[in-house]
């Protein structure tokens, strides 16, 4: 990537962005200063990157401030440290800053600028001033503004200009484009040092456009050319439609067309109850002529006792519903009480409210489990933040976050909002005694209020503050939780309906508005932040009712559209204009299994016929001598997560060489493919009919018919088999049997080759 600028843009930016050049500064520019002039350089030139000089330990001995967030020490440093040796201020040209920036001292950082440049100019002029410190109160940049604030362009457009405006305090604008660091969230493009975006391949990228203390993300999209698709009126449902449509026209993104009948019952079915439409629930479907079938569909599933198990499953996972922390005991209990407040309909908001207020014991009082999840104040704040607004707080405990707007500040005064919360332990009888992380015994949760989070910074506990918010009052020495449940879920704060609105969206759609769904910050905008808004409002506007956001989202035509690609959307991966393909969950994918065979996997600590999304932890016995089942062997192999983190990313959906393994020769499948009463069993009873027999087994698996080239690929498979075994044998592998008797055998064994093809089929494994 080339670091110089046109001429002329070189130029422009030496006369208007800040007055700088070889000559003494005129009378009538301002005076560069260090916090405005010579930070921007710093972070320009990548001095005070984490991977430089930013780092936390510095490098080759010299330290600053991770992206320039400590001026005043970033000044220290450069000027005082080691005697002042960076800096030459009787002779500018050969201070140590300057000589080994551009080169001609040896640096590990290589070359930043050359003499010419803008950034040489601005230091040197500095120096030659004297290199005065930065002011008591130095002018702050009130905003920063660029423009395009979006752009699309289409096939061999001109590479986008990007330009960049500062509002300090009392000043009028100031046009930074070169000063700016720019950064893309992936590679489809790169931004020169002025600020051109150039297109590496077509997509879709965010420019972040930083400046001091300041961020912009820029969404750009670099699309192929090609003309506007024409879009049939009425091919939305509702405004979460309208909203989406409206950035696939600006995109010239054609949506897929409608999913089949047989498609969509089967998505819906398995995103909203983890269960697969049984044959006869998918011929009716396909039969039905109404045309509000599917919302007729939905309302029937919403009702079902398995939506309860399925978004209990999901709720677990990121609760840290596991047995190491809180016990077999104690994970049961709060895994009935999350199943119990979803199958109840109780209001999201409240839901929290509930969970962040609960303080006694954890077996009688099941949401104090929250707590005896989370140990710490540390824990607890970055926990809460990210499951209830979305938000990583993480970075912030070191520094101030590089990409977000919390500081180190914000970090401990929110930790503090959880410091009280302190454990009376019952008994513990835990079974590995160097493990301190383990518990096996009743805990109570109760408020401490002698205990605080120490601010490392100052060595004093911190002041109790909520994130982004006021400072707690008098009586939060007492009580933090309750006006913590308060404020997170009150109409003021916006962000809890948009985070959990968003939870909702990624596992109907497989994929977040903003994406990872626990990470909302300026740099990583929503894919579409009007339908964001929409979806919070109706969120909202329903009261927090978690089954009437369900119903609006797959009512819509984003949910129903077909997964199969158009020429304009082969490449769309953000946009939902067609439906996302993954792999089923391990437990679901294990359900199915178990649906379509009738015979149920095994789980240690558990009874037979509880389906695997009914599981309220992740391992019943912890105990060494204990194997695992063939259940909870294959749930690790496909991704259930071990719930240590609160976060949706501990569960995989990948696939991997060991899962296909697993199922092609794994002994759990076929073990269950030969099950003597197994579901194979009776339907060769009751279809003596080849035909019959495999139209009803591909309802019974994919959820429609056979085409006619399945269809008689299994036809002749099982006529094959049968035949071969009338053959008269010379020396039969069991003497006594007879001919019918190796007929039927064949038959069986037939089938459940096509079964095991079946079960192996992308169209079963996957969500589409």
């Amino acid at each position: 990537m080339s670091r110089r600028p046109p001429a002329s843009l070189a130029l422009l930016a030496v006369t208007t962005l800040s007055g700088l050049v070889a000559a003494p500064l005129a009378a009538n520019e301002p005076p560069v200063t260090f916090c405005r002039d010579v930070m921007a350089v710093l972070s320009k030139a990548g001095c005070n990157a984490g991977n430089c000089h930013g780092n936390q330990n510095g490098k080759g001995g010299f330290k600053l401030s991770l992206r320039g967030q400590h001026p005043t020490e970033d000044y220290a440093s450069l000027v005082r440290q080691h005697g002042g040796r960076r800096v030459d201020l009787l002779t500018p040209e050969a201070s140590l800053i300057l000589r080994k920036a551009t080169g001609q001292v040896a640096h590990l950082g290589g070359t930043r600028f050359r003499p010419d440049d803008l950034e040489y100019h601005i230091l040197r002029h500095w120096l030659a001033a004297g290199a005065p410190p930065p002011a008591h109160h130095p002018r702050q940049l009130v905003s920063l503004q660029v423009s395009p604030a979006e752009a699309v362009t289409f096939g061999a457009a001109p590479n986008l200009q990007l330009r960049v405006i500062a509002q300090f305090a009392d000043e009028p604008p100031r046009d930074v484009t070169r000063l700016a660091c720019y950064e893309t969230s992936n590679l489809l493009a790169t931004v020169e040092i002025a600020g051109r975006v150039v297109r590496q391949r077509y997509g879709q990228t965010t420019v972040i456009v930083r400046y001091l203390d300041r961020q912009v993300a820029v969404p750009v999209a670099l699309m192929a050319d090609r003309p506007s698709p024409t879009y049939q009126p009425g091919v939305g449902h509702n405004r979460l439609d309208e909203l989406a449509l409206a950035k696939l026209q600006r995109l010239r993104i054609k949506p897929s067309p409608p999913a089949s009948d047989s498609a969509l019952l089967r998505r819906t079915c398995l995103d909203v109850l983890g269960v697969l439409p049984t044959s006869a629930e998918a011929r009716s479907f396909s039969r039905e002529p109404r045309p509000d079938k599917h919302a007729r569909l939905v309302d029937r599933l919403l009702a079902r006792p398995e939506f309860a198990d399925f978004w209990a499953l999901k709720w677990s996972d990121v609760l840290r519903n596991e047995e190491k922390v809180l016990d077999a005991r104690g994970v049961d209990v709060f895994h009935d009480w999350i199943r119990g407040q979803i199958a109840a309909g109780l209001p999201w908001d409240e839901f929290v409210r509930t969970l962040l207020r609960a303080e006694g014991s954890t077996y009688e009082n099941p949401p104090a489990n929250y707590w005896r999840a989370n140990r710490t104040p540390a824990v607890r704040a970055e926990t809460t933040a990210r499951l209830f607004l979305g938000t990583r707080l993480q970075c912030a405990q070191c520094h101030n976050h590089p990409f977000d707007r919390w500081t180190q500040d914000d970090y401990y005064s929110w930790a503090a909002v959880f410091a009280l919360v302190d454990y009376e332990i019952v008994n513990n009888k835990r079974t590995d005694k160097f493990d301190k992380n383990e518990f096996k015994g009743e805990q109570r949760v109760v408020i401490n209020g002698n205990l605080g989070i120490t601010d490392p910074r100052s060595g004093r506990f911190a002041t109790p503050q909520l994130l982004g918010a006021e400072a707690l009052g008098p009586g939060s020495h007492y009580d933090r939780l309750t006006p913590l449940a308060v404020w997170l879920t009150g109409p003021d704060n916006r962000q809890f309906a948009r985070a959990q609105a968003n939870f909702v969206w990624y596992h109907l759609l497989g994929r977040g508005l903003v994406e990872p769904i626990d990470d909302f910050r300026l740099t990583n905008p929503a894919s579409n932040p009007p339908l964001l808004e929409a979806l919070a409002s109706q969120f909202i506007h329903s009261a927090f009712d978690l089954r009437s956001l369900v119903r609006r989202i797959l009512a819509s035509a984003i949910y129903q559209r077909s997964a199969q690609p158009t020429d304009s959307n082969r490449e769309d991966g953000i946009h939902f204009s067609r439906a996302e393909i993954k792999r089923l969950p391990a437990e679901v994918l294990l359900d199915a299994q178990t649906q379509v065979l009738g015979a149920p996997a095994t789980f240690v600590g558990y009874p037979s016929g509880i389906r695997a999304v009914q599981i309220p932890g992740v391992r019943r016995l912890r105990r060494r001598d204990t194997r695992p089942a063939n259940g909870d062997r294959f749930l690790k192999t496909f991704g259930k997560p071990e719930r240590l983190l609160a976060c949706e990313c501990e569960r995989s959906n990948e696939t991997t060489l060991k899962q296909a393994l697993v199922l092609i020769g794994g002994a759990g499948l076929h073990d269950r493919l030969r099950h003597r009463d197994n579901a194979l069993t009776h339907l060769l009873e009751q279809h003596p009919e080849d035909q019959t027999l495999v139209e009803e087994l591909y309802w019974r698996t994919l959820n429609r018919a056979p085409d006619r080239v399945e269809r008689e690929g299994a036809v002749s498979l099982l006529g094959e088999a049968q035949r071969l075994a009338s053959l008269p044998m010379e020396r039969p592998v069991e003497p006594g049997t007879n001919s019918q008797l190796r007929r039927r055998r064949a038959r069986r064994e037939a089938l459940e080759d096509i079964c095991w093809a079946l079960l192996n089929a992308k169209e079963f494994l996957f969500r589409h």
